[in-house]
């Protein structure tokens, strides 16, 4: 029995029905084929489901071919269950190209006055499968003026999307270029005996086009459509070269990457366009924003001039405690961080700074480089202090920490890479290290006291008359 029994239309009418009815049968036809509830058999093909008598016909069609299939799958097996599983998804990719065309072209064999394209045979083409690029047949469909006909089922299968969200998913694992093929998922000798695309080289091109893409996708995205409450921003190491990273968090607590720069953040130019491409990409400092910074004084003196008086700068403690014990010898360093931590925790700021601008005094005996140190920007230390900020929010929030635990994830994608080489290289692989970071990011600690710290901002940075009550978070 032919392909084209298996579909339901109505019986036409023999030779010796009038001519009149004809066109009345071919309304019933298209209507008929209009109405059929179509899908594909495995080793069958096309069927209508609303077709009365399709069961017997399919009992004609699979005597014999259910053994014939079990054979072939068993063979394959031979070579692991994933290899027989892709053998079955090509043929399901082929049944399902030539199902659109069906339904593009109309049934094979059959006349229609109406169609609007024919098939034109098959060509060599390949698809994404499993991170390579797999040679297939593909249909071809023309139209009635001659026009190629493009499938929407080949260009899903073809897509180059598929292979390259592959590539970068085992790169940024720690997958080497020179093991790519290796470390891909079995699909069966005769599968692997078409394959391309694994080459170290075309891998690598893949990796390098598709970073670069993100890179500058990451650095333009709109910001307009969030409200920020709190921007970390800090400076750190990566693959030798010091770079800045921006990490924002919203007023639900949902931290995201925002930008990076290659630069220190004592260079005024580097952070002032890292602070003024935030502005400019959207964020909106209307009701303030709490922006915790490392010390770098080109880093403050641009979040200021940027944003004026609608940014509350919190200075990073863990900072300020590493740069004070950097100044001191060992033996002294114990009882002035517990001091420095006992006045964190003083939940009145103007006692916490007075406790410890009387330990600067006590340092200028032991080394006065270490008390200028703690001076430094000691008011902006109990920003979050005077903001109200207790509990779980303020571990979160009197530091850069946020930051640095994001890139200590995106070094350790970077882990294998052993060449870098000049231009973007570090700046393509930390952006989308921040990218695939932010897939294991939760909500910050505490995120429950954000809409108390978003009301304290607000009032810290809104004209006195404007000014409301603020209940401390808990």
């Amino acid at each position: 029995m032919s392909a084209s029994h298996i579909t339901s239309t109505p019986a036409k009418n023999a030779g010796s029905t009038p001519a009149k009815n004809a066109g009345s049968n071919r309304t019933a036809t298209n209507e008929g084929e209009k109405k059929a509830r179509l899908t594909i058999l495995p080793g069958v093909g096309l069927v209508d489901l609303d077709d009365p008598g399709v069961a017997g016909r399919l009992a004609e069609r699979l005597a014999g071919k259910v053994g014939d299939e079990l054979v072939l799958f068993a063979h394959r097996m031979h070579e692991g269950l994933l290899a027989a599983s892709v053998a079955i998804g090509l043929d399901v990719m082929a049944e399902l190209m030539e199902a659109e065309v069906t339904e593009v072209a109309g049934p094979k064999g059959r006349h229609n006055a109406e169609r609007v394209a024919y098939r034109h045979g098959h060509e060599d083409a390949t698809v994404a499968l499993g991170g390579r690029r797999v040679a297939m047949q593909r249909p071809r469909v023309r139209s009635v003026d001659g026009a190629e006909v493009h499938l929407d089922s080949y260009e899903t299968f073809a897509s180059a999307d598929l292979l390259t969200a592959h590539t970068v998913a085992a790169m940024m694992a720690g997958l080497s270029t020179r093991r790519y093929d290796a470390a891909l998922e079995p699909v069966g000798a005769e599968v692997a005996d078409k394959t391309t695309s694994t080459s170290r080289s075309s891998v690598s091109r893949r990796f390098v086009a598709a970073t670069a893409e993100r890179l500058a996708e990451f650095r333009s995205r709109p910001l307009g459509d969030a409200k920020w409450l709190v921007i970390f921003v800090d400076g750190f190491d990566f693959a030798g070269h010091t770079m800045v990273g921006a990490l924002g968090v919203t007023a639900d607590g949902t931290k995201v990457p925002l930008g990076v720069v290659e630069g220190s953040t004592e260079n005024a130019s580097v952070v002032r366009g890292l602070i003024s491409g935030l502005r400019d990409r959207g964020v909106d400092a209307t009701d303030g924003i709490l922006f915790v910074l490392d010390g770098g004084k080109a880093l403050r003196s641009a979040v200021k001039d940027v944003f004026g008086d609608k940014a509350l700068v919190q200075r990073c403690r863990l900072h300020k405690e590493r740069n004070v014990a950097d100044h001191l010898p060992e033996a002294e360093r114990l009882w002035v961080l517990r001091k420095m931590r006992q006045a964190w925790k003083n939940p009145a700021a103007d006692e916490g700074e007075r406790d410890l601008r009387d330990l600067a005094r006590q340092l200028e005996r032991i080394n006065p480089d270490a008390a200028a140190s703690l001076r430094e920007g000691l008011s902006e230390m109990f920003t979050v202090t005077r903001l109200g900020v207790r509990g779980t929010l303020l571990a979160t929030v009197m530091s850069t920490n946020p930051v640095e635990s994001m890139i200590e994830i995106v070094r350790s994608h970077a882990r294998n890479v052993k060449h870098w080489q000049r231009g973007d290289m570090r700046l393509r692989w930390a952006a989308a290290g921040m990218l695939e970071a932010s897939k294991q990011f939760r909500r910050v600690k505490g995120y429950r006291d954000l809409p108390q710290l978003a009301s304290a901002i607000k009032n810290a940075t809104s004209p006195a008359e404007d000014s409301v009550p603020v209940t401390p978070a808990a």
